[in-house]
């Protein structure tokens, strides 16, 4: 039971964005999104190393070791590509300038709250912008693995990790299945199946309670 490759994941969650957005993509599966922004949305990309306006990943006659995104892996530039500070990049993610933000996480809970920066007792660099962004960012996606490299389940009753944040988890993509939910104060929705995968098959793999509709 494979479901969705990441490319898959990633460009489900690009069909969400919407033309003139701003969006910030985390590291990661994120990432990957760039790749498949669909035709005639028109997207800024933001990260929070001061790029605005990523491109896509380069072909390998195409790297610059200058151009790079916050995770450090290098990208392209567009035409309107432009630069500025770190502490102006997260003045724009601070002040609500950011419309969606597409992250990686390793525990969400069912009631929305993240857990993507640590693993208690292992050596880990910091959080980095992410609890920026979903505390500046209104709209927050989630991709992940549905289950752990041991087979437990991501997306939990309540998170066993540090907090990112809490209640931030609008929509959660996984290899196998996509939940959305309409607003915070509301329960998430399983909307989606990965071809191969059924409702079952989900619900056999994950500990958070949810609603189905299939429809």
């Amino acid at each position: 039971m494979t479901g969705w490759t990441r490319d898959q994941m990633a460009a489900r969650a690009a069909r969400e964005l919407k033309d003139g957005y701003c969006v910030n993509l985390g590291i990661g599966i994120p990432t990957l999104v760039s790749n498949h922004i669909p035709p005639g949305v028109d997207v800024t990309l933001q990260s929070e190393n001061g790029m605005l306006g990523l491109g896509p990943f380069p072909l390998e006659s195409e790297v610059d070791a200058d151009i790079i995104n916050a995770g450090k892996q290098t990208i392209t530039e567009l035409d309107r590509t432009s630069y500025v500070s770190s502490a102006d990049s997260f003045g724009m993610i601070r002040g609500g300038h950011i419309d969606l933000s597409v992250l990686g996480a390793m525990e969400v809970a069912e009631n929305g709250d993240l857990a993507n920066w640590m693993v208690p007792g292992k050596t880990i660099k910091g959080p980095g912008g992410a609890m920026d962004l979903v505390a500046g960012v209104p709209r927050i996606i989630v991709l992940m693995d549905h289950v752990d490299k041991s087979g437990g389940a991501k997306f939990r009753r309540r998170c066993t990790l540090p907090l990112t944040g809490a209640n931030v988890v609008d929509m959660i993509i996984t290899n196998l299945a996509l939940f959305r939910r309409p607003d915070r104060s509301a329960p998430f929705v399983l909307a989606e199946v990965a071809p191969g995968v059924s409702a079952p098959m989900v619900r056999d793999c994950t500990e958070a309670h949810y609603i189905e509709d299939l429809t």
